[in-house]
């Protein structure tokens, strides 16, 4: 494995990584930064090294949804690009960060001269499907608090322990009204799993939160693990 920030980029070969390498450009990206419109070709390949992308549907009565959310364990824009499709999300920074990124043009024909880059490119957006078919399960049948206990889950494998949201912004994250949030965020809070302020969530008990979380979380893992098996092995090779 290569020792890279990202983790897709991590998993690429030698040989395709340093001949995407020279169209890489580092870049930071604050919160609220979209990096796709709905029904817009894609221009750049994202490669997260931290912060989090967020996938929202657009509803035509004016709702949104979260679909997915995309981190250092993953990338935006190569399927799209590799298939010449247009974005089925708005897709924005959710939390700021830094990323890797690069024209679609150059990644496609990386792409196009190593099959297995390819293959690594296509297994995330694999795990994308997975992800939103998760959502959309977890979303029909589970209660609130188990969604909000999942979503904070997956904030913390891409964000850590500590990070910046509004209440406004979660409730469109999870589907549901911000008086559900703010209920649901107080008594996280008064159990002590969680500390939110102004807009800063902390998180102080990750197994209650897990022990909360509806199982979507560890299904959603285990998918990950099953496409990039190589992807939780150390340098040595011992996991």
């Amino acid at each position: 494995m290569l020792h890279h920030p990202n983790k897709i980029l991590s998993l690429a070969d030698r040989s395709a990584f340093e001949q995407l390498a020279p169209h890489l450009a580092e870049s930071s990206l604050p919160r609220g930064e979209v990096l796709a419109e709905t029904e817009r070709h894609i221009a750049k390949v994202y490669f997260p090294h931290s912060g989090v992308i967020s996938c929202v549907v657009e509803l035509a009565a004016g709702g949104a949804i979260e679909t997915g959310m995309i981190g250092k364990d993953g990338q935006f824009g190569a399927g799209h690009a590799l298939n010449g499709q247009v974005s089925s999300a708005h897709v924005v920074m959710q939390i700021a960060g830094d990323v890797s990124v690069a024209p679609a043009n150059h990644v496609v024909d990386v792409a196009q001269r190593n099959p297995e880059f390819r293959k690594l490119l296509l297994g995330y957006e694999q795990f994308a499907l997975a992800q939103a078919q998760q959502t959309a399960g977890c979303n029909a049948v589970h209660r609130v608090t188990q969604r909000m206990a999942k979503w904070l889950l997956r904030m913390h494998h891409l964000a850590g322990d500590e990070f910046s949201m509004t209440q406004e912004f979660m409730a469109q994250m999870l589907g549901v009204r911000r008086t559900s949030v703010t209920d649901t965020a107080t008594e996280l809070q008064r159990l002590g799993l969680i500390t939110y302020t102004r807009g800063n969530m902390k998180i102080h008990n990750l197994k209650q939160i897990h022990d909360f979380a509806c199982e979507c979380d560890d299904d959603l893992m285990e998918h990950y693990r099953i496409i990039f098996p190589n992807a939780f092995e150390s340098p040595s090779g011992q996991t």
